[in-house]
């Protein structure tokens, strides 16, 4: 049965082309197989072809077809066909489709859609009743994987065979390169197999050919092995591969990367990571570094071994999991030499960091209640003297501030109304240990576990109209599970401690009261832009008094052979709280902050433009106090800091140090006379961070004040970004935007403008111990920042320099190419203990991520 198809009403400027079907095999015969059948065949056709053009559709009821012209569209189930002319022949149950010719070339070419499966098409021949196809000039899209075929032949829906096929992740209309190959199978949406292929590179191609290859196309990761990169420049460790090894997509919750290195020496390292994520639940990525790294030959004097591992772990949980608890780690923990001795080049940048630090948390709230607890343990690591501190666990309790005596639906009014109660518990259990015996027994004998209570009240007072009188009392309650005892060995003449097991606690308090009131002072101008400055001064005058509770603890022993000479001590004084507090303190404190502001009117004096304030000094604080129970040294250093944010906030100063008072003897030690210049400068820091960029000299453009406020603050760290190696980016790229775009950048030439961004940052340090002249300790300047010579070509640089040594400090280099499809990049440490390089050039997409060149030159580790 043939659908009713209403004609044009509109003419035909010209005269219909004929068109000439070929017969193929995949039309199919009319006579039936079942010639006997006494049963009605079975209706090929579907369901209703619904199709549309936009010049003339003519039907044949004779010849059983219908001819659509120019943007002729057909919908027949789940395919959707659009071409300049589509033919359907309800006789032989098929279509034919082409584009057609015009002035401009070829246009209106079949575009082929069924279910999510699109593809671009020369000429199509498909059959409806065995769902077969013929192409002819084949362009389709599974994922990242853009195929051109010259004849296909469609065996089904799951099933496609290709001749003179062309695969390529360039979206361009020529593409950047593509592998070619005479016949290939696809499977739509899960895999392409090639026969013997070649890399054309710009249309020309290039001595590198595949027997065959297998591309997966599914949406979803896939497990497979990951291509190593040869190192043959190390002569130490002599010829080798990095970064080789195979990826398990062990679900769409978690995958496993395990990669390795080896070398002919008999050096290897391995890398075990892992990502798992649970949406609205929790996210995470583990990570353990091993390597055995071997110098000189075995037999000899200068044969060295080591193992080195690094432990990393980070684990976040979504705050709609559980919003009364929450757990959560940053763990970084392993060998101290790790980074500095690793076989791989990726691990260079982290050669720089002297310190490990972990934590892992887990916090509740009891809903209802004025209670929350925390429990964490950490882990802290020098690498330079390879101490270790760790507590397993550190574990709090807290009490939200209450306020017992408040009046009615929690009204404070009164000073007895306002007083608040809070209480604190803290237990821990620390180790400290070394390298040497992290992992060991050895680490768990020198432990020390305690718990401290405090518990403090307050309250405040307005007093004489512009003051506020703030008293307080603070309570605490120290319990230790180990102590100490000292004997004295007459034999050796030492004294001998002993750390014994035991319960032992202690309590003191301490009482104070405060002062303090906020001083304003304005200075108006009537002439030019600055309107007014706004100095505040807010002074704080206070007292505290603290018994001396040592003396209840005291105990002697004696230290060398003289029975006179003793040594105090109390069983406190290696807990993890420390001992009570010595001596009576009755001191009296004194702070003064001070902040500076203007006001500055707009520059057009007519627009409605409120008046800007401008912060002058963020900050300018003194401290001191006076004990008032010493007998000598009573007053204490004066510590000052002062910061400010410089042109546009572009440029942040601190600065901040300690003024003492008395002066020294000949041996260094405070005596109780007063300096002749009053205050002697013990020690002082200085910090300055400026960050510019091309922008900011771009008058004529405006930008954003959000990106104003954070793009280029000053207080931003320094930017290493166009020399940072990502330590797990196995192909040495540089760090990028997820979301970048494969597509080719389309832009104008920079001419004569160039982006650029530059970061620097100035510290120096003073000190003057008052027996020689002070001296500068730090003294250096720090510089990093990036250039783009043209919209594809960039240089990224960090680096420093030692003003006191005259040496320039750790510098890295990064020079990145956009190359569309592929990547170009170079990063380069040209001197130093790290000297070493990384070469890298390949395909953009994750898909074809092992068509790559690499090369790298790491650093020559030497363990002593």
């Amino acid at each position: 049965m043939i659908p009713v198809v209403k004609k044009d009403s509109l003419k035909p400027s010209k005269e219909v082309p004929k068109i000439t079907i070929k017969k193929d095999s995949l039309i199919l015969k009319k006579t039936d197989t079942i010639a006997k059948d006494s049963l009605k065949p079975k209706e090929t056709i579907e369901d209703i072809i619904t199709h549309t053009a936009k010049d003339y559709t003519i039907q044949d009821a004779k010849k059983r077809t219908v001819t659509l012209y120019n943007e002729a569209n057909i919908l027949y189930t789940d395919i959707d066909l659009k071409a300049g002319i589509i033919i359907v022949d309800y006789k032989e149950n098929s279509l034919f489709a082409k584009g057609i010719i015009d002035s401009t070339g070829y246009v209106q070419k079949p575009i082929f859609k069924q279910g999510s499966q699109e593809s671009v098409q020369d000429s199509i021949i498909y059959n409806f009743k065995s769902k077969r196809a013929i192409i002819y000039g084949l362009k389709t899209q599974q994922g990242e994987m853009y195929t051109y075929g010259m004849k296909t032949k469609r065996e089904n829906d799951s099933t496609v065979f290709i001749r003179k096929i062309r695969f390529t992740t360039s979206d361009k209309e020529i593409p950047d390169y593509y592998i070619a190959t005479n016949k290939a199978k696809l499977v739509p949406g899960k895999k392409i197999i090639v026969g013997a292929s070649n890399l054309v590179l710009a249309d020309v191609p290039t001595p590198v050919f595949l027997p065959f290859a297998y591309f997966p196309m599914t949406e979803t990761s896939m497990s497979g092995f990951l291509v190593p990169a040869f190192d043959t420049g190390s002569s130490a460790r002599g010829i080798g591969f990095q970064n080789g090894g195979y990826y398990f997509a062990i679900s769409d919750f978690m995958d496993l990367t395990v990669l390795g290195d080896a070398y002919s020496n008999g050096s290897w390292g391995t890398r075990i990571s892992s990502n798992y994520n649970r949406r609205y639940k929790y996210n995470g990525i583990f990570s353990l570094n091993f390597e055995n790294i071997i110098n000189g030959i075995r037999g000899f004097d200068d044969f060295a071994k080591s193992n080195n591992f690094n432990i990393r772990w980070t684990h976040n949980q979504d705050s709609k999991a559980s919003p009364n608890s929450r757990f959560s780690a940053s763990v970084n923990l392993g060998s101290s030499r790790f980074f500095r001795e690793s076989l791989n080049q990726f691990n260079v940048a982290q050669t720089q960091n002297n310190t490990f630090n972990s934590s892992i948390n887990y916090s509740k709230t009891f809903v209802g209640t004025p209670f929350n607890m925390a429990v964490t343990a950490s882990h802290q690591q020098n690498t330079n003297t390879e101490s270790i501190t760790m507590t397993l666990p550190n574990l709090t309790l807290n009490m939200d501030r209450i306020y017992p005596f408040a009046g009615k639906n929690g009204v404070k009014k009164n000073p007895i109304q306002k007083m608040g109660f809070n209480y604190n518990m803290q237990g821990q259990y620390l180790i400290n240990t070394t390298d040497a015996d992290f992992f060991t027994s050895k680490m768990f004998e020198t432990a020390r576990a305690g718990i401290q209570h405090r518990t403090s009240t307050n309250t405040n007072i307005k007093a004489f109209k512009y003051f506020t009188l703030s008293p307080s009392a603070n309570y605490e309650e120290v319990w230790q599970f180990d102590y100490i005892e000292k004997e004295y060995d007459p034999t050796n003449n030492v004294v001998v401690t002993d750390t014994l097991r035991g319960f032992k606690s202690f309590r003191e308090y301490n009482l104070g009261v405060s002062l303090s009131t906020n001083i304003y002072g304005t200075f108006n101008f009537k002439k030019g832009r600055l309107k007014a400055i706004r100095h505040t001064i807010r002074p704080t005058i206070s007292y505290s008094y603290r018994p001396d509770f040592r003396d209840n603890y005291l105990k002697q022993v004696q230290q060398s052979s003289n029975p006179l000479d003793f040594q105090e001590y109390t069983v406190f004084d290696q807990g993890i709280y420390g001992g009570p507090s010595g001596g009576l303190s009755n001191s009296i404190g004194i702070s003064l902050n001070n902040v500076l502001e203007a006001k500055v009117a707009p520059k057009d004096p007519d627009s409605d433009d409120e008046d800007e304030k401008i912060m002058l000094l963020n900050n300018l604080n003194f401290n001191t106090s006076y004990n008032i129970a010493a007998d000598s040294l009573r007053w204490s250093n004066v510590s000052f800091s002062a910061g400010t944010r410089l042109f546009k906030d572009k440029l942040a100063l601190n600065i901040n140090g300690s003024l003492d008072p008395y002066q020294v003897n000949d041996e260094g030690q405070r005596i109780n006379k007063f300096n002749p210049g009053i205050f002697r400068l013990t020690n002082a820091n200085m910090t300055m961070n400026y960050s510019i960029s091309s922008t900011d000299l771009d008058k004529n453009k405006k930008k954003d004040e959000s990106e104003n406020k954070n793009g280029n603050g000053a207080n931003n760290p320094v930017d290493t970004m166009g020399a940072e190696i990502d330590p797990t980016n196995r192909f040495g790229r540089q760090n990028t935007n997820n979301n970048q775009s494969k597509e080719p950048t389309k832009t104008e030439l920079y001419r004569a403008k160039i982006p650029w961004t530059l970061n620097l940052v100035y510290s120096a340090n003073y000190t003057n111990n008052g027996i020689q002249p002070g001296t500068v300790g730090v003294h250096t300047v720090g510089f990093s920042g990036n250039i783009e010579l043209t919209p594809k070509w960039k240089i990224g640089y960090s680096s420093g320099y030692d003003i006191k040594n005259g040496a320039f400090s750790f510098s890295r280099f990064n020079f990145s190419r956009d190359l569309d499809s592929w990547q170009f990049n170079f990063n380069w440490v040209p001197f130093g203990a790290n000297s070493s390089y990384t070469f890298f050039i390949g395909v953009k997409s994750t898909m074809l991520a092992d068509l790559k060149w690499d090369k790298n030159k790491p650093p020559d580790r030497r363990l002593f």
